[in-house]
């Protein structure tokens, strides 16, 4: 039996995660920002009622987490949500607010529970990210900018904590049929009657489109991460559906590319050999 700390359990990945994990006999603290989640009331389930903005309420959340129980195996941070639109066309509090909730927000637990990881010596922190973060397309700078870092971040404290026995996996969905491209999960900056609506607005017009008709399965992503946290030794980046796949290899490619192509360019700023130090 585990028990896990998940942030944002009211909806989509978060809920499905939550009641993957609980129908496999785990513990589950969850936090919601109001209400209660859709989940039958057990006693593996602990609710909390948190904004994961405010850094007081979420340091005690997590430390009343811990002193309920005698360890946590795996923190999820899921709690976010998507921005899109042109950058030039994004308020300054909309840019500050994203950013708050998709990446101060998640390291803020972090940095928290890892005094209670290192004492418990594991642990293994799941960051939910996005195939945003791995292969962006038009639209999505900023949300492409948050992923990034979360992905980033976790590449390097897999590093950090590797020592202690805590493992840190950055996963990164493609498209899954929750309610992401909603309302409730993705806000959108204006760009209509602007020189962005070609594109942008384009890209804009394909996510309303699809919105209940991705390829992902939410509760198979959820039972995935299931699995990644009961292997040995578990990746440090893990994509989640064939498009996230689809789109990163084709992004990884063009990389590829652009590194040989330039090469030359990027060797030319050494000192000539003989002139090191």
């Amino acid at each position: 039996m585990k028990t896990w700390f998940i942030t944002g359990i009211s909806r989509g990945l978060g809920l499905s995660l939550a009641r993957v994990a609980l129908a496999s006999g785990d513990k589950v603290i969850g936090t919601v920002r109001d209400g209660a989640p859709d989940l039958d009331a057990v006693d593996r389930l602990d609710v909390l009622t948190l904004d994961v903005t405010d850094r007081a309420a979420l340091d005690a959340a997590l430390a009343d987490a811990f002193a309920r129980h005698s360890s946590i195996d795996v923190i999820v941070n899921n709690a976010g949500y998507g921005l899109m639109g042109a950058l030039e066309t994004t308020s300054d509090a909309a840019m500050e607010h994203l950013f708050e909730v998709d990446v101060f927000a998640p390291v803020r637990l972090i940095r928290a529970a890892i005094p209670h990881l290192r004492r418990q010596g594991s642990g293994h922190i799941v960051n939910i990210t996005s195939v945003a973060g791995r292969a962006p397309n038009v639209g999505y700078s900023l949300y492409a900018g948050v992923k990034y870092a979360l992905e980033g971040i976790s590449a390097s404290l897999a590093l950090e904590l590797a020592p202690f026995g805590i493992r840190v996996t950055a996963v990164a969905p493609g498209a899954f049929r929750t309610d992401f491209l909603n309302p409730h999960s993705l806000r959108k900056s204006e760009a209509a009657g602007t020189d962005y609506d070609d594109h942008v607005g384009r890209t804009l017009a394909v996510f309303d489109a699809n919105d209940g008709r991705q390829a992902g399965d939410p509760d198979r992503a959820a039972a995935a991460i299931l699995d990644l946290v009961a292997v040995a030794a578990p990746p440090v980046h893990l994509l989640l559906g064939t498009d996230a796949l689809d789109r990163t290899r084709t992004r990884m490619a063009a990389i590829g590319e652009e590194i040989d192509r330039w090469e030359s360019l990027t060797r030319s700023t050494d000192y000539p050999t003989g002139e090191f130090g």
